[in-house]
This record gives structure tokens, C-alpha cells and sequence, in this order.
């Protein structure tokens, strides 16, 4: 039983919940410190397993919810990924360019170029 307190109501009747966020943190900082070089978290793989769990989790709970209701629309589901997802995108591309710029070799220049469009054109996603 989740206490009251911890669940809230959000647009389309879809419920808050902390203990998710709480698994979401846990699943980024095993990310974090598989790439910081920690041997113990050799396996940060699974960080991103179980936040891609708990993301398909969210996301589908809010498509059902929003069939039941008869809202659900392909289109404003995307835009709302868009809004999302696009601006931090973008501002992590741009802030990376003046680090590639100044400190990076040519070659490796032109794999973060290569990368850059990629994650533009969500390439490296299919």
C-alpha cells in the first residue's frame, strides 16, 4: 500500500509515483558509475535495463489510460515525447560543441560530428 501522500493525480488520471522515481535514480547512478570506471559496476548495462523497463512501464500505462478514456491520438502522444525529450537534447549538443571544438582530436572530431547527426536523426535508437 503506497501512502496517499506519495501519490498524486496527474492530467488524464495518471498517478504520480515516487517509489518509480525512486527505481529511476537507483537505475541512473548505476549508469553513472559504470562509466566513471567503478569495477563493482561493471554491469551498468543494467541500469539502463531497468530504466528502459520502467520508461515502457510510464509510457504504457499512459496509453491505456488515455485508449480507456478515448483521448489517445498518435500524434499528440509524439509531440509530447517531442517537448520532452527535444530540448534537453539539444542543449546537451550544443553545449558539447565548444568541449569537441577545442579539445578533441580530428578523428575524434569527426565521430562526435558523426554522433551529433545521428542522435539529430535518432539513428543510433533503431
Amino acid at each position: 500500500m503506497i501512502p496517499q501522500s506519495v501519490v498524486k493525480e496527474h492530467a488524464g488520471g495518471f498517478r504520480y509515483r515516487a517509489e518509480v522515481d525512486g527505481l529511476r535514480v537507483i537505475a541512473v547512478i548505476l549508469v553513472v558509475l559504470f562509466h566513471a570506471g567503478f569495477e563493482w559496476f561493471s554491469g551498468g548495462y543494467i541500469g539502463v535495463d531497468v530504466f528502459f523497463v520502467i520508461s515502457g512501464y510510464l509510457i504504457t500505462s499512459i496509453i491505456l489510460s488515455e485508449h480507456k478514456a478515448g483521448k489517445f491520438s498518435n500524434v499528440s502522444f509524439y509531440e509530447r515525447r517531442a517537448r520532452r525529450i527535444l530540448p534537453p537534447l539539444f542543449l546537451v549538443m550544443l553545449a558539447s560543441l565548444p568541449y569537441a571544438w577545442f579539445w578533441m582530436t580530428p578523428h575524434h572530431l569527426k565521430a562526435f560530428s558523426q554522433s551529433v547527426a545521428a542522435a539529430s536523426l535518432f539513428a543510433p535508437n533503431i
